[in-house]
This record gives C-alpha cells, structure tokens and sequence, in this order.
C-alpha cells in the first residue's frame, strides 16, 4: 500500500468529541507564542495586578493532524490585543457579539483571517463565545506591541472589566434570525 493510501485509511472517517473534554488551549501545545513584544513584557506585572479575574478563556475540543478547533469565550468588553497566526483561519460567533473595528458581528455571522493578517476584536456587551476552525493541528500566535501608553490603557480595560466579570454567565445562544 502507497504511503498516502496508508496515511488516508489511518486517519478517521468519523469522530465524535465531547466539549466537557476540551484541553485548555494553554495545555494543549498546539499554539506557540513568537511574539517580539518588550514593551508587552515590561507591562506583564500590571497585567497580572490588573488580572484579578480572567476576561477569556480559550479549549480545543478537537485536533488532529492538519485539522484543529478552538473554542474561545470573552467576557463583555474584553479586548482581544491585535495579532496573527501562521495560518488561515475561520471563525464562527455563537452567541454574543464582538466588534472587529466599525462592524459588529452577532451570533450566527463569521469572518476569515488568511495568514498573517493581523486582527483584534472586542467582545460585545453581553460577551461572546468564538468557534476558530484551521486547517492545521499546530500554529502560532504573534501579538503586535504597542507603546507603553497604549498598553496602559489595555491594563485599564482589563482592571474595569475585572469588576464585572467574576460573577458574569457566559452569554445565551440564540440561533441567528432570519431576515
């Protein structure tokens, strides 16, 4: 048998995958930090005094090789700082709603991000939980560095939000309305 017929009768032809499962996306190795962000790094002490209270958090429910899915909660106002991946990615909001610079996308709307294109979001106010679904099972992560003051401001964000966040219920799935 040719390596590829091999390779293609080895990987599954059907999988189901539980949520309650899901690695946090921190344990599961499958995303590397290549940022080059010294001012990031000099902020990180006001990040963790500000961080009481964490405002995402992020599994991955399924990956396999060259296949990988993400699950992404923000609480309300949550700023996501601008980054890339080294892939092409493709998003799905299933409840709530994050604003992408003028647009404001709802549960049910979506948006591509082609490699190394740099994005940011925030997440709406009720919150917001984000499928990422890449045609790879590993990738990274580079966040664009700011000046310091801009930073600062990313640390006041973060100490508001912290207000409200220890007690917020992630956001209600509403299936999207039809027009």
């Amino acid at each position: 048998m040719a390596e590829n017929e091999r390779a293609e009768t080895e990987r599954p032809r059907f999988e189901i995958f539980r949520g309650a499962d899901a690695t946090p996306l921190e344990e599961c190795d499958c995303m590397t930090n290549d940022s080059e962000t010294p001012n990031l790094i000099a902020m990180q002490p006001k990040f963790a005094e500000a961080m009481t209270v964490r405002g995402e958090y992020a599994d991955v429910p399924y990956r396999r090789e060259g296949m990988s899915l993400a699950r992404l909660w923000v609480k309300s106002g949550f700023p996501l700082p601008l980054h890339t991946h080294d892939c092409d990615c493709l998003y799905y909001v299933v409840a709530g709603s994050i604003r992408m610079g003028t647009e404001t996308l709802v549960a049910g709307d979506g948006f591509f991000v082609g490699s190394e294109v740099p994005y940011a979001y925030t997440a709406g106010p009720e919150g917001a939980e984000v499928l990422e679904f890449r045609g790879t099972d590993s990738f990274n992560i580079r966040v664009k560095d700011k000046p310091m003051g801009a930073w600062e401001k990313y640390v006041d964000q973060l100490r508001d939000g912290g207000t409200r966040w220890a007690d917020e219920p992630p956001p209600v799935r509403k299936m999207p309305e039809k027009v």
